[in-house]
């Protein structure tokens, strides 16, 4: 079969378009032809290094994606041959503590799709019968395939993490990219008021025509002073913050009282000055995360398709197009999920 391998690490020179052997699916698998993936940052860190990441080369590019059931065992339950579906990302023990409670992104077991095994960039693609959900009515595969990695991502920081509720603020960094922007989508579909900061202002006026309540272009303004002059000197309820380093003193700075700041990322850098005596004089709430469980990635599927909410997609490509893809996923410049179109 056709794939997006990895034969080493560096740049795009280690990016293969090539053929793979066909997965075996094993029992209480599905083989699942592939339509779409789309692109994440941590694909970047793949090729470049994946240092601290358990993998073997030649791997398999791709987290996320969506396609149809291809082969199953007989009497699988709530699956079909000739169902679309997308795939949750993370293979999971079952039977470790967290698994049982129901926790099952914090299993200390877990294998996650391109990066501890092959991932969703190829024709075919085996995984357990249980990381399968269906595809909204209507949706493309590209649009299904962006929900598994961003938008849970944003869902479990939102809902499950800073339980952010109707009428409350919050403060995102960064927008543009894929959390962010489902971050900004998933808060206005809830109800909330949503401030976003950039440091391009064409992506701050598409934020506005998406519903974001006030823009701050964090290179030529003061975003905590903005935050205060937006929420009346009280600050936000909420911050939602993957951007690390550069701006975690803004982002505690720009909650209130009481408030919640919740974080998935740190790519300008993980050792940020904590400023201990604001987080307990403030009593402010820190909160770590890292993608979703598969209860929450359905509860999402079922939330979209209720609010009309889809997934933005800036652009698709082609498997052979994959170099070029990855170069503008690297240049920050997109806006929405860079997708690959596998089939069809």
């Amino acid at each position: 079969m056709k794939a997006v391998y990895l034969n080493g690490h560096g740049g795009n020179e280690v990016v293969v378009v090539g053929d793979r052997p066909l997965p075996e699916r094993r029992t209480g698998e599905v083989l699942v032809r592939m339509h779409a993936a789309t692109l994440n940052r941590v694909d970047l860190y793949m090729r470049d290094s994946g240092a601290g990441i358990t993998h073997t080369l030649p791997q398999t590019m791709g987290l996320d994606g969506a396609g149809v059931i291809e082969a199953m065992d007989a009497g699988e339950s709530g699956l079909h041959i000739g169902q679309k579906v997308l795939v949750y990302p993370a293979v999971t023990c079952g039977v470790c503590e967290f698994c049982q409670s129901g926790e099952e992104v914090l299993c200390t077991r877990m294998s996650l799709l391109g990066e501890h095994r092959d991932g969703t960039l190829s024709e075919y693609i085996s995984v357990p019968a249980r990381n399968l959900v269906p595809m909204p009515d209507g949706w493309t595969f590209e649009e299904a395939a962006a929900l598994g990695v961003n938008h849970l991502t944003a869902w479990r920081m939102l809902v499950s993490r800073a339980r952010l509720q109707a009428g409350e603020t919050v403060l995102i960094f960064g927008i543009g990219g894929g959390v962010s922007l489902a971050g900004l989508q998933l808060a206005k579909a809830m109800g909330a008021r949503v401030f976003v900061t950039s440091t391009h202002q064409d992506k701050l006026d598409r934020a506005l025509a998406l519903g974001a309540d006030g823009i701050i272009h964090s290179r030529e303004q003061d975003v905590v002073q903005e935050v205060m002059r937006l929420t009346g000197k009280r600050g936000v309820d909420v911050v939602f913050e993957n951007v690390g380093q550069a701006v975690w003193d803004s982002a505690l700075r720009s909650a209130v009282r009481g408030g919640r700041i919740v974080t998935c990322g740190a790519t300008t850098g993980d050792q940020p000055g904590a400023d201990l005596r604001r987080v307990f004089i403030r009593q402010l709430q820190i909160l770590g995360s890292t993608l979703g469980n598969l209860d929450e990635l359905q509860a999402l599927t079922r939330f979209c398709a209720q609010k009309g909410v889809r997934p933005m997609i800036e652009n698709t490509c082609a498997l052979d197009d994959i170099h070029a893809a990855l170069d503008r996923l690297a240049s920050g410049q997109q806006f929405g999920k860079l997708a690959v179109r596998i089939r069809g």
